[in-house]
Order: C-alpha cells, then sequence, then structure tokens
C-alpha cells in the first residue's frame, strides 16, 4: 500500500458531505511516538485516518473532535501527563487532556473542524426560483432541485416534493418559488421540514391564505408561523434576477445573524 496522502483523504471525506474535523500536531514536548506536522482526519464517528501518536492521544483528540464539530470552532488542545495536569486549561489557555502513557511526553494538536455550507432547497421550475438556484451556487450554498428542473448546476435532486431524505437541518433554507405550480404540497413538505428559515416567492395575501389553509389542516401554528412571505429584501426587485438577488440577500443576512446569535461559529466552505 502506498503512502497515506492525508489532502487526498481531507478531498474524499468532503466530498462524502458529512462534517469532520483535521487533527494536526503543532509541538511535542519530550518522546512522543507523535511528530510535530502530522496530521490525520477525524471522522464524525470517531475514526482516526493518518497519525497522530498512541492510545492516549487519540482518546482525547476523539473527544475534542466531538465537541469541535458541535461549536464549529477551531481549538487547540494539550495532551499532558497526568501528574502535571492541574487544571483543564494551561496557562496559554490550550484545553488540557490527561496522558497516562508511559513516556510521559505532552503533545499540543490543532483540531479544525470542517462543516459544509447550508444547504438550499428551491422549489420551483420557473424563472425566479432558477435565477435563485444559480445565485446561490455562486454563493457556495449547497443546493436542492427537484427533478425534472433542467439545470446545469451541481444539485442534490428530489421528487414528489419529497425532501424528507434530504440531509437538512436547522441551519439549512427552503425557498418556495413555484408561483401557481403545486404551492400548497410544496408550502407543506418546506415547513414539515427541519430548516429554521423558510421563505415563499409570493404575496403577503396568498402566503397567508395557503398558511391559513395549512393550519385548518392540521399543522402547528407555530410550524406555519416560520414562513417569511414575500421572500426577500425591499430592494423593489422587478425582474427574476433581481428577485433571485433580494431572496439570496435576505438568506445571507439570516445566515450571518444565526452565525453571530449561536456563538459565531466558524464555517469552512465547499
Amino acid at each position: 500500500m502506498g503512502q497515506l496522502d492525508i489532502f487526498d483523504v481531507i478531498d474524499q471525506q468532503r466530498r462524502t458531505g458529512r462534517p469532520f474535523c483535521v487533527a494536526t500536531v503543532v509541538r511535542t514536548a519530550d518522546v512522543t511516538s507523535a511528530k510535530a506536522g502530522a496530521k490525520a482526519v477525524i471522522t464524525e464517528k470517531g475514526e482516526i485516518i493518518g497519525h497522530l501518536g498512541g492510545a492516549c492521544v487519540k482518546r482525547a483528540v476523539t473527544s475534542a473532535v466531538t465537541e469541535a464539530i458541535a461549536s464549529g470552532e477551531t481549538r487547540l488542545i494539550r495532551v499532558k501527563p497526568s501528574d502535571k495536569v492541574v487544571s483543564l486549561t494551561d496557562t496559554d489557555g490550550a484545553q488540557l487532556y490527561k496522558s497516562g502513557c508511559p513516556s510521559g511526553g505532552t503533545v499540543d494538536i490543532l483540531i479544525e473542524p470542517f462543516e459544509l455550507p447550508p444547504m438550499l432547497v428551491v422549489f420551483g421550475d420557473t424563472p425566479i426560483s432558477r435565477a435563485i438556484a444559480a445565485h446561490a451556487a455562486l454563493a457556495g450554498y449547497r443546493l436542492a432541485l427537484p427533478e425534472g428542473v433542467s439545470s446545469h448546476l451541481d444539485a442534490a435532486r428530489f421528487s414528489d416534493n419529497a425532501i424528507a431524505d434530504l440531509p437538512l437541518g436547522p441551519r439549512d433554507f427552503v425557498v418556495v418559488a413555484t408561483q401557481g405550480n403545486q404551492d400548497g404540497v410544496c408550502l407543506r413538505a418546506a415547513l414539515e421540514s427541519p430548516a429554521h428559515r423558510v421563505s415563499m416567492v409570493a404575496s403577503r395575501r396568498k402566503a397567508d391564505t395557503l398558511s391559513a389553509k395549512l393550519v385548518t389542516a392540521g399543522m402547528d401554528a407555530a410550524q406555519v408561523g416560520r414562513l417569511k412571505s414575500p421572500a426577500g429584501l425591499h430592494i423593489h426587485a422587478i425582474d427574476p434576477q433581481e428577485i433571485a438577488i433580494s431572496v439570496m440577500a435576505e438568506i445571507i443576512q439570516w445566515r450571518n445573524t444565526d452565525r453571530k446569535t449561536s456563538g459565531g461559529a466558524h464555517e469552512a466552505t465547499a
């Protein structure tokens, strides 16, 4: 087997669409099996691909990676002999982990989380939906589009308005730009998703009418209340490209506001 190319591993992990961390040994002291400059990829399941040192180091890194993926924050950890650890944080701010390895060495490791950019689901096959998708791709968002929509963009696909299988979470976005084609069905699917932000390209009256029907049909009012319509910032947009820019500007505003509110987690973009 050839020598492991950690940068190939990083590229492969990026393509999986799942979060992971890159751990780099930045300093060692006394006797350790780890060497400065060594790198490894640690998956969200705790698999370590690469060499960072012995079992004590691996346990510490696995624990730190879980926290880093959850917070999205880069951190420096220090694995140190148990008898030298008197607090959870060293004098220089490094997070400390106890080591029971007989070598007695100290290892400093930088943990860098990788998190994919948010996904934007766009319902509809209209000039506005296509323009939104194009601008989202330029802004670095992952895309999900309905099957049958002609597009050269790299996008996940969903059929029959079934987006439950998409890897959506609270930090992702959904825009309904159907403009008269299955508006109610698509809006229901959008509001049933775990995405925190849902918007619709429609007049406020139309959105209110559709929302009221969903509540009457049994959908929770708070769930329906997440809908923002008309979608986009008020910039007096007229044509599809301008409307798409206003929609993406609002999404970018939401994204940055939500990041600050949740603690300013750093994100790596694809």
